[in-house]
């Protein structure tokens, strides 16, 4: 039966609906079927369709993949290339192998895959984009399974390993690599599975040593053998353009991989130790989902207050804390609340981490004279609305930071400072006059990163007296008896925490405070201000302790004795 009748019969499309596609399909010029004419005029979903071609062709029709039905260890002999190619895919079904496919032309690829599996394979079909999805899904745990073979299966290293014309375009592809190629990339596809930020290669004397940054916290992986040391650093050399034949000098480069649809940019620094070269690895997943500003973990009133200043026609934002404490992503979330249909927003960042729409990215580049401060006059040429400046770096940076503001742009900054109230501080050790803040800054917001309690085993108990005991009075009141959040463990999480949160101080720049910079500026007097607004690190920190969303321990590790006191 015709894919039209199938159609007409399942009450999907009506008779003039189809007489006016197949007229478009005998008109055209260029072939295409009948249920893509349908679909592309708004007659028929692709799910319909879908299920009509599997009518016709006798083949049963899945609208979704099951992740039980994707198994790694079935590609063994089907490159990753063939598969994203035909759109086709082996699954493990109802005790049975069969191949997936999103066209019911693709029909003659059961025999090639057959052929390439050594088996008898029967059809199903799915849409592209599932089918897509699962191949990235099952070459990426393959990959990642086999990252471990290359270390012991590989001899001493060859030239041929790290030649210099070699670049990685695709982890997945580990079949036709070398295997200090498919070693490397089986390591950075473990480190992005385990959402990792860094990879640490520390050599030793008579190892080498590799660690992931999960969470704020470094954990050892499974290490190559010694031998392989050379080659690996090679490679990675070779992946970002550094001289492979420095090992005398620091160097620092950029690589650019994927993993299945994944875009990911990778920082590369290496700096001559005793042993050999150390090798820090900065993965930045451009594919990653930013979290929005709501899912930050900024209190509710916090969090409107913030919004309000968006608002704002001018002024400028900041946002401090120490390196690692989230900064770059509050600022992603913050520019991602503006509209950006209707503002010119510009940014001078270094680097770039996550590439956003409607909005305007400069990558700093010192070495051809692209600083801060030069990249920030020449976005002043390009009429913002908008500026983001990655980091206030130097005198110059901080003055046309401020400049801006003050001439009718909402500026946004970072600072590495320990609270809001050090950030004022700061800027007028720079040189930037008090009256010109108190007029420019409309916001301070300090910030650190803690581990989340696994929701799965954490643990809410009070606080035992000996721990008490090392708080002030006021704190002791309001910390006794109350219930708090306690680590625990299991298979789901890391010692019993589970990603990480934000800690927040949101220190507004209202009268009072301006008064004060007028006068001797004191970061005593601004941190007694910013206390009197409710707003402090501390308080958030005790809030989310008590609500099981961390553990005391956890903001203990990060919040200074000053941070801690009663007044802040």
């Amino acid at each position: 039966m015709k894919i039209g009748e199938i159609l007409l019969q399942a009450g999907h499309i009506r008779a003039d609906q189809l007489e006016a596609a197949l007229e478009a399909q005998r008109g055209s010029p260029v072939k295409r079927r009948l249920g893509e004419w349908l679909v592309e005029a708004g007659a028929l979903s692709d799910s319909a369709l879908m299920h009509a071609l599997g009518v016709q062709f006798h083949v049963p029709v899945l609208e979704t993949i099951p992740a039980h039905a994707v198994d790694p260890a079935l590609l063994e002999r089907i490159p990753v290339e063939w598969a994203r190619q035909h759109v086709v895919l082996p699954l493990r079904w109802d005790h049975d192998v069969v191949a997936v496919m999103a066209d019911p032309a693709s029909l003659p690829r059961l025999e090639e895959l057959s052929l390439l599996m050594g088996r008898e394979l029967s059809g199903m079909l799915a849409p592209a984009g599932e089918i897509k999805r699962a191949i990235d899904t099952a070459y990426f745990e393959r990959s990642s399974d086999s990252a471990a073979a290359p270390m012991r299966e590989t001899a001493a290293p060859s030239a041929s390993d790290a030649g210099p014309g070699e670049r990685t375009d695709d982890l997945l592809r580990m079949s036709d690599s070398a295997p200090v190629t498919q070693l490397m990339n089986g390591i950075i596809l473990e480190a992005v599975r385990k959402k990792a930020s860094d990879i640490h290669i520390e050599p030793f004397e008579n190892h080498l040593r590799i660690r992931f940054r999960i969470d704020g916290f470094l954990y050892d992986h499974v290490a190559p053998p010694k031998h392989l040391e050379q080659a690996l650093i090679s490679r990675l050399k070779v992946m970002s353009k550094l001289d492979i034949a420095e090992r005398r000098l620091p160097q620092d480069g950029m690589a650019k991989v994927r993993a299945g649809e994944r875009e990911i940019d990778i920082r590369v620094s290496t700096v001559p130790v005793a042993e050999g070269e150390r090798v820090v690895l900065r993965l930045l997943n451009q594919s990653s989902t930013l979290l929005p500003l709501g899912e930050l973990g900024m209190p509710d009133a916090w969090l409107e207050q913030l919004r309000r200043l968006l608002a704002l026609p001018h002024g400028m934002i900041l946002v401090t804390g120490p390196t690692g404490s989230g900064k770059t992503t509050t600022l992603y979330a913050a520019l991602r609340e503006l509209d950006t249909e209707h503002l010119n927003v510009m940014t001078i960042e270094d680097p770039i981490e996550y590439q956003m729409p409607n909005i305007g990215q400069i990558q700093v580049k010192p070495k051809i004279g692209l600083d801060f401060a030069s990249g920030l006059r020449h976005i002043l040429r390009q009429d913002p609305d908008v500026i983001l400046v990655g980091e206030i770096r130097d005198q110059e940076t901080a003055e046309i930071a401020v400049r801006s503001a003050l001439t009718g742009h909402l500026v946004f900054s970072t600072l590495h400072t320990n609270d809001a109230a050090s950030a004022m501080v700061r800027l007028v050790d720079m040189g930037i006059e008090p009256y010109l803040l108190g007029s420019s800054v409309r916001a301070v917001l300090a910030q650190r990163l803690v581990r989340r309690l696994c929701p799965s085993c954490r643990v809410m108990k009070p606080l035992d007296a000996a721990t008490l005991a090392g708080f002030s009075a006021e704190q002791q009141r309001g910390l006794a008896g109350a219930q708090t959040g306690h680590p625990k463990g299991c298979p789901a999480c890391r010692q019993g925490y589970r990603g990480r949160v934000g800690l927040y101080e949101l220190m507004m720049v209202g009268p009072r405070e301006q008064q004060a910079m007028r006068g001797t500026l004191h970061v005593d007097n601004l941190r007694a201000l910013a206390a009197a607004q409710g707003r402090t690190m501390w308080q958030d920190a005790m809030n989310k302790v008590m609500a099981g969303v961390t553990s005391l321990d956890e903001v203990l590790r990060v919040l200074e004795p000053d941070n801690r006191s009663p007044a802040s």
